[in-house]
Order: C-alpha cells, then sequence, then structure tokens
C-alpha cells in the first residue's frame, strides 16, 4: 500500500473561500457573521474538486492513500480572533471528515486546530479531542508560528505549549508542524515560510530536552525537513556542542516526509536521514502544480522520486510507503486493520 501523508482538500470551491474571506471581515462584528450554513459544500462540489482532483492524481500517480486535512495557507490563524479561528476550524475539520466518508477507501483526515497568536495552545485541545474522539482523525497540524511570519510567539519547546503536547500523547496521535500563510512580505508562503519554519522548529527541538518530558511524542516535519537534511552535519555538530548528546536521538521522535519536488533532493533526504523516518508525501495538489520542462512530470509527482532512489532496499522503500505511517500513526493502523488491510 501507498500512503501519502501530506495531502490538503486544495480544491474546495470558491464560495468556501469567499465564506472565510466574509468571516474574517465580520471578526470584530459576530452579530453581522455570515452563518455556518452558508459555508456548506454540496457532495457535488467534494466530486467536483476531490475527485477531479487529488482522487484522479491519487490513481494516476500509483498511490492508495491520502492523510488528507484541510487547506495549509488558508488555516490563516492570524486573521480574525479566537471566535473565528475555533469557528473556522470546526466548519474546515467538518468539510474533510465529509470528504473521508464519500472516499473511505482513498482520504484518512488530519485536523487543523483553532490557534490564534497570543493564545494558550492548551485553548486547541476541545477541537482536537472532538476531531480525535469523536470522529476518527488520525492525527493534527499544528502551527509553530500562529502569526503568519513574524514570530511572535514562544519557541514550541516552551511549557505553554505542553498541555497540548500532554492530550497528542494521551490521544497516541502525532503533530504535522505546518505553518499556514505568511502575512510578512520578507517572506513568501510556501518558498521561504513554511520551509523556515520548518528548520527552525527543528532547531527548537535539538536545544530543548522536550523529549525527555514527552518521549512518546511524535512530530513530523514536512517539507523534507526544509534545510535540516542538507545540512546534516552543522546539525550533529552543534547537537554535541550544545546539548551534548548525539543528535541521531531525536530520530525516535521526529520524522520528515518526502515533499520534495526534484529527484536529487528526495534522493539526498532518503541517504542522510534513516528510512525508518522517512513518510512519502507528495503534498498534491499543493506549493507547485506544474510540470517541469525538463522531464514533462509534474514537480509534485513524488512517488515518481522515491521510485528513482536505487539505494533504498525493498525493505526501505515499504517502511516508506507504507510501514512508517502506520506506525506513526496507530490510529490509521487501526483503521487499516479494521478493514483487513
Amino acid at each position: 500500500m501507498i500512503i501519502d501523508c501530506h495531502g490538503h482538500f486544495t480544491t474546495v470551491p470558491k464560495s468556501f473561500r469567499e465564506w472565510r474571506q466574509r468571516q474574517v471581515d465580520a471578526a470584530n462584528d459576530p452579530v453581522n457573521s455570515p452563518p455556518v450554513s452558508e459555508a456548506h459544500v454540496t457532495d457535488d462540489e467534494i466530486r467536483e474538486g476531490v475527485g477531479n482532483g487529488q482522487l484522479k492524481l491519487q490513481q494516476e500517480r500509483g498511490s492508495d492513500l491520502t492523510l488528507f486535512s484541510p487547506i495549509a495557507g488558508l488555516m490563516s490563524h492570524h486573521l480574525g480572533n479566537e471566535r473565528t479561528s475555533l469557528q473556522w476550524a470546526e466548519v474546515s475539520n467538518n468539510l474533510v471528515r465529509r470528504v473521508a466518508d464519500m472516499y473511505p477507501d482513498n482520504f484518512v483526515p488530519v485536523c487543523q486546530l483553532p490557534q490564534s497568536p497570543g493564545a494558550p495552545p492548551a485553548n486547541s485541545i476541545p477541537e482536537l479531542r472532538r476531531c480525535v474522539e469523536e470522529m476518527g482523525f488520525v492525527g493534527a497540524n499544528v502551527n509553530p508560528d500562529p502569526t503568519g511570519g513574524y514570530w511572535t510567539g514562544k519557541p514550541m519547546t516552551d511549557r505553554e505549549w505542553y498541555p497540548l503536547y500532554e492530550a497528542l500523547c494521551d490521544l497516541d496521535v502525532p503533530a504535522m508542524v505546518h505553518v499556514a500563510a505568511s502575512c510578512n512580505p520578507n517572506f513568501h508562503g510556501t518558498g521561504a515560510h513554511y520551509l523556515n519554519a520548518d528548520t527552525s522548529v527543528f532547531m527548537q527541538l535539538l536545544q530543548s530536552d522536550l523529549f525527555k518530558d514527552f518521549p512518546t511524542l511524535r512530530l513530523v516535519i514536512p517539507h523534507g525537513g526544509g534545510a535540516v537534511p542538507y545540512h546534516w552535519g552543522r546539525y550533529r555538530g552543534m547537537s554535541l556542542e550544545m546539548a551534548n548528546r548525539p543528535l541521531e536521538g531525536l530520530l525516535d521522535n521526529i520524522f520528515f516526509d518526502s515533499c520534495v519536488y526534484h529527484h536529487p533532493g528526495v534522493d539526498l533526504l532518503t541517504k542522510v536521514i534513516p528510512s525508518k523516518n522517512v513518510l512519502f508525501g507528495s503534498e498534491m495538489i499543493g506549493a507547485v502544480r506544474g510540470k517541469d520542462p525538463n522531464t514533462g512530470h509534474y514537480f509534485d509527482d513524488t512517488k515518481r522520486y522515491v521510485d528513482a532512489c536505487v539505494s533504498l532496499t525493498d525493505e526501505d522503500r515499504f517502511n516508506i510507503y507504507e510501514g512508517n505511517a502506520r506506525r506513526v500513526y496507530p490510529r490509521l493502523d487501526a483503521l487499516l486493520k479494521a478493514k483487513g488491510l
């Protein structure tokens, strides 16, 4: 089985995005805020978006199942306030659950959290529990920077995050560390902010003893880990000098996906990072939607790059394509076993 750990509902209808804009515009005027009923997406609109989008490409590119979450960029935790963020998370998560209900063999839901600048991460726990305990979600996306590129909050290793980590461990679900849109003009959203966040959070983890306090916490760092695999020697050296420990110990709790859009990058990722720590991911349809003129293939057809990595053994490929996802997401594994898979 080919499990894609990184998918978003980026093909939502225009009306859904427009409702979000109206909600944000009325953030300080709740009386005139658009009713949730107007955010409704019909089954036909889901079929139009997913059926002609992610599902079609999933089948064409040879994967079987996608861990599916709301649009990362549209989480936009820097917009509105805590009330609108909670409402937006509920609406978005409910929609992703409907996609999984319509295509149960192809999509499994992962939730966004109702984070907001300055709000304690603990405030997101009720929505996390609702999604996991009541709706069968298998994981969550956690935004390390709800300010949208200004990073005025505390590092993910600060104790203010601990209640959320306690809930994640209690529920036995991993978190993908995933920022949303950037409102800082210095940092392009997908080209800079995403990769900056991946790299920055890894460094925060290197500097901390977070996993001593949460030995069962599992974090997935997407987009191939940002700069981390490319500068692995730098981080190994800093870990020894700053923390007096081998960097490899972090790999009991940190995992990387394969959302790297060229073969040399994926080849390096799979040579530097042990296969037990790499999960197949594509992020389609996402940051880069076009074709590489040099190959004629879509940039985000990442399975093609993994397949071309000649150094991988059959066991490595099984780990990357299926085994690691089932181990990191035990609720996914239980769901698949219940289906006899």
